[in-house]
């Protein structure tokens, strides 16, 4: 493969992950718009937001399978599509039976979706010989970003729904369709005494067990701060409802930021010491959010979240496809990232609950010292994210422990 076919590739892929961080935004900072849209209750509406999640694991399951027969590229390329024509029917449906079709379409697409990117993130990766994963999941912040910023455009002109999501959907279909003509599959690089000759054999489940946990505690401390910062900040610290919107931002903004020069870390310093130093950062942010005397604290505590739990996501991602690809080569890639990315919406579903239940019960700033304990295991786990010996890309001598995390993955 040629320089300029894996840098065309990179930048095609980067693009489908700022596209998604656009989509995803767009439609959870609409949730209110979209209840009153089709006077979903209050009591019903957990069960419209759980359905997402839930139906997004059962497409990440479906992808394993489907990319047995299939290239990744192949379903990435038609599930992106999918999404946003799914986000344009939540925005101009008529009644409650369509818009629930719509949100379970959705579901099972951005499953897809995500299963598909991160195999070609870890692929090609694996082909640089070089930690480039954090800027694949620095574009989806960038994406993140941007969606929120076009829904507050939105929802500040009193903007319907359609009208808010039918020009991005206008631009973004065809800009991703024809971005993904240079998707790259299956850049497996040299043939290696772990794995390369492997033909993609299943990787037991008690390999992937550490990952699999990580990823979880961090999308818990994920899901803590984009459902809870608002209202810590107002009903536990007494900002004002202007200021209670700033943390979120702040958080967003510090996730791009870390993810940008993440990959730098790990060429530097390694995958595990960049997994121990998030994990260390994202628990002192809860320490601080969960102390705050104040609203200034309170904002210092999320600031420290965004940039600790930003790396985490990642490198869990290229960690676990190591690991496939030594036990069962570029299927057995596939097959680890597509199990773990179910994950991702496990700990989506628990976060929010969960903080919700023990503030109730005990109180708010008891309930931040969860994720905090939980993100702190993690630094436990860190040795996981070590090589095992394992190097990709070229094989050249450049491509030395350091500039691959020690494993030669693709964080």
């Amino acid at each position: 493969m040629t320089d300029t076919r894996m840098r065309q590739g990179r930048a095609a892929l980067a693009f489908s992950f700022l596209v998604q961080g656009v989509a995803f935004a767009l439609l959870v900072t609409r949730i209110p718009a979209i209840q009153d849209r089709y006077g979903i209750s209050d009591a019903l509406l957990p069960a419209f937001l759980a359905a997402v999640p839930v139906l997004a694991g059962v497409g990440s399951v479906v992808t394993e399978r489907v990319v047995r027969r299939v290239a990744p590229s192949l379903v990435l390329r038609w599930a992106q599509p999918v999404v946003l024509l799914a986000l344009l029917a939540v925005g101009v449906g008529q009644g409650m039976i369509q818009v629930a079709l719509a949100l379970a379409v959705f579901g099972l697409a951005v499953g897809a979706l995500d299963a598909s990117m991160n195999m070609l993130g870890v692929s090609l990766q694996r082909a640089y010989g070089r930690s480039i994963m954090l800027g694949f999941h620095a574009a989806y912040s960038l994406g993140g970003i941007a969606g929120a910023s076009l829904a507050w455009l939105g929802a500040h002109g009193g903007w319907a729904l359609g009208v808010s999501y039918a020009p991005v959907v206008g631009v973004l279909l065809p800009l991703a369709l024809v971005g993904s003509r240079w998707y790259v599959d299956a850049a497996a690089g040299p043939v290696g005494e772990e794995g390369g000759t492997a033909s993609g054999r299943g990787v037991a489940f008690a390999v992937l067990l550490p990952f699999c946990l990580v990823m979880s505690f961090a999308y818990i401390g994920d899901s803590t701060v984009s459902n809870w910062s608002a209202k810590y900040l107002q009903d536990v610290l007494g900002s004002s409802e202007q200021t209670a919107t700033v943390p979120y931002n702040v958080y967003m903004v510090m996730t791009l930021l870390g993810r940008t020069l993440g990959d730098l870390g790990v060429r530097r310093f390694g995958a595990a010491a960049v997994v121990r130093a998030g994990a260390v950062l994202a628990a002192a942010g809860f320490a601080l959010v969960a102390g705050a005397p104040g609203v200034a604290a309170g904002m210092a505590g999320f600031t420290l979240l965004g940039l600790g739990l930003c790396v985490l996501v990642p490198q869990t991602f290229a960690a676990a496809g190591r690991i496939g690809f030594e036990k069962g080569g570029p299927a057995g890639s596939d097959a680890a990232v597509a199990r773990l990315n179910v994950f991702n919406y496990v700990g989506f579903l628990v976060g929010s609950p969960l903080v919700g239940v023990i503030g109730d019960a005990w109180s708010y700033r008891g309930a931040m010292l969860v994720p905090m304990v939980l993100v702190l295991v993690t630094v436990g786990y860190a040795r996981s994210f070590e090589g095992t010996g394992g190097r990709y890309g070229d094989g050249h001598e450049r491509a030395r422990a350091a500039d691959v995390g020690r494993d030669g993955h693709r964080l």
